[in-house]
Formats: C-alpha cells, sequence, structure tokens
C-alpha cells in the first residue's frame, strides 16, 4: 500500500539519493577513510589479543581451543580415509583369495 503512493516513493528515491551523497563525500574524505582503516586495524589487533588469552585460558583449564578441535577433526578424518583404503584392500584380497579357493 505504502509501496503504491507517490509521496513515499519521491521520499525514499530522494533518502536514498541524500544517503548516496552522503556516502560518497565520506569515503573521498581521507581524514575518515584513515580513521576507518585504523579502527578495523586496531579492532583485528584486539581480537588477536583476545583469542591469544581465550587459548592460554583454555590450556590453563585443561581444555581444547578451536583450533586444537579442527586439529583433531582433520587428524580423525585421515585416519578415516587410511581405514578405508585398508578396508578396500582387505576386500580385494578376501575376494581373489576366496576365488582362488574356487578355481
Amino acid at each position: 500500500m505504502l509501496k503504491n503512493n507517490p509521496v513515499m516513493k519521491k521520499l525514499v528515491e530522494t533518502g536514498e539519493e541524500r544517503v548516496g551523497k552522503l556516502a560518497q563525500q565520506l569515503l573521498s574524505n581521507e581524514k575518515f577513510v584513515a580513521a576507518v582503516q585504523g579502527l578495523v586495524s586496531r579492532s583485528l589487533a584486539a581480537k588477536g589479543t583476545l583469542d591469544a588469552a581465550l587459548r592460554t585460558a583454555l590450556s590453563a583449564m585443561n581444555l581444547p581451543s578451536t583450533a586444537d578441535l579442527e586439529q583433531l577433526r582433520s587428524k580423525v578424518d585421515d585416519l578415516e580415509r587410511l581405514l578405508a583404503s585398508v578396508e578396500g584392500k582387505v576386500d580385494t584380497l578376501v575376494s581373489n583369495t576366496s576365488s582362488k579357493k574356487k578355481a
């Protein structure tokens, strides 16, 4: 109902135009871009510090970290592939042995 209203359409178009101009002005402002880059950089550094502190805390409590679980999952996947390979080879040997006995 509001989408068909010409006044609402005009307001939305005007709002979109103004937001676009504001975004363009902000992105062309070197100080703003530098501030955003600095904020992102500091946020990533803080995340790294937090991750390290969490790993230390988990280790002190003798609990696995996400990286530890991923490493374990990778090892389990490797073992499953190896077991499937061995199983395939055993099946081949069993079928070859039973076909030789029949012959």
